[in-house]
């Protein structure tokens, strides 16, 4: 059965530890993970939690505890791994932009390490020569994913190397003898067409002959969720059964193995997250009627960022008749979560919740306004454990100099 929580036991959460509350259910990432391992039984294959969609320690721990491994975008989040007990071997840092002094300290830490820029690469290079293996992030010029801010492979995309700068690549590897241990792209986010990662599987196989000592081929994340009735989550099963038929119907040079890495962040932790808020205010207005909570976009920004769409419910009259709804925050400015939303009817001091709120909701939230962070609560094996206690105003000052 999948693992869903209740209206009853978020109820309990939001009168146990006030709101606005982010709520997780572990055993649903578990769920999540399973599917992957499932899926590419019969396939060499290692996942990498993109932690960059929620960092919370213990949710880091308890990803680590069910064998996921770890994929980081700054030193920060590598430094996180490390604290929540992953092994250096089990983190990957994929590099972006950054100053070459972060991936030096990524070295020292012995992390697994992506470069995604020839002006990187060739520091790495003078600096380290073949002593230590990397990876190279190239961009496909694939456009795929839900919407152009979550689409990284097109060709007008700052990520990773241009595949068509292949001959400048090879002139850096062959200059400092560069031990290339894998190569990686990434083309988005929220992608359910999985022909988009055979695509560039087919786009990898052309260059996998340059690099002899390559272990293993890294095809990104961005596999989609459900966020509405009518939306399907990628089809894990066809997208392992197509990315064996490609190995298959192209032979390495020399019959190498390779190993396929994948990065699955939002899949993991998106639908295991709940955002429990309470109704402040009931308007009506000639053009709607608003229901305002407790929360805004300094807390979900991603309906205002990436205009997309979250479920809301109301958990208080499960039952009562639907009416149209816009729900809103309480912020100084425009943050609207849904406009004339159907919605069990609305008083105010009901709970709503939002779902699909585990990926980039608290990760991305603020602190705008002067208005205080969430708590965190974790839900494992029913019971319901605070993971972040909600900002108080001393937070605010931390590290202002007074």
């Amino acid at each position: 059965m999948p693992q869903v929580l209740s209206h009853k036991q978020l109820l309990s959460i939001a009168e146990e530890f006030g709101t606005p509350v982010y709520v997780y259910h572990a055993e649903k990432i578990a769920e999540q993970y399973s599917k992957l391992i499932n899926a590419f039984k019969n396939t060499d294959v290692k996942f990498f939690y993109a932690c960059k969609a929620l960092t919370n320690i213990n949710i880091l721990r308890y990803i680590k505890s069910i064998g996921a491994n770890i994929d980081c975008s700054s030193i920060n989040e590598v430094k996180l791994a490390l604290y929540a007990g992953f092994t250096p071997e089990r983190i990957l840092y994929t590099s972006n932009g950054i100053a070459f002094d972060e991936i030096d300290e990524a070295k020292s830490l012995g992390v697994n390490i992506n470069i995604d820029s020839l002006s990187n690469l060739e520091k790495f290079g003078e600096k380290y020569g073949h002593a230590y293996p990397v990876g190279i992030r190239l961009r496909p010029n694939i456009l795929a994913g839900g919407n152009l801010k979550i689409s990284t492979g097109h060709d007008k995309s700052k990520f990773g190397i241009p595949v068509d700068q292949i001959e400048q690549i090879l002139s850096v590897v062959h200059k400092y003898n560069l031990f290339i241990r894998g190569l990686q792209i990434h083309t988005g986010s929220d992608i359910d067409d999985v022909d988009v990662f055979v695509k560039g599987i087919e786009v990898l196989f052309d260059i996998i002959p340059h690099f002899k000592e390559l272990e293993f081929v890294d095809l990104g994340g961005g596999f989609k969720v459900p966020y509405k009735e009518g939306d399907t989550e990628t089809d894990i099963n066809a997208l392992a059964q197509k990315v064996s038929e490609a190995f298959a119907n192209h032979p390495n040079p020399g019959n190498r193995h390779l190993q396929v890495w994948f990065e699955p962040g939002k899949f993991l932790v998106s639908a295991s997250g709940y955002l429990v808020t309470q109704v402040n205010v009931i308007k009506k207005t000639s053009a709607t009627t608003f229901a305002s909570v407790n929360s805004g976009f300094n807390h979900l920004i991603r309906p205002m960022f990436y205009n997309s769409y979250h479920r809301i419910e109301n958990i208080s009259n499960e039952n009562g008749p639907e009416k149209k709804y816009s729900i809103v925050g309480n912020i100084c400015e425009t943050d609207t979560f849904a406009w004339d939303r159907k919605i069990s009817e609305i008083t105010e001091g009901d709970y709503l919740v939002f779902y699909n709120a585990g990926a980039y909701g608290f990760e991305m939230s603020s602190n705008f306004n002067s208005r205080f962070k969430p708590g965190e609560v974790l839900i494992k094996e029913g019971k319901a454990t605070l993971i972040r206690r909600r900002d108080s105003f001393e937070d605010l000052l931390q590290n202002q100099l007074l």
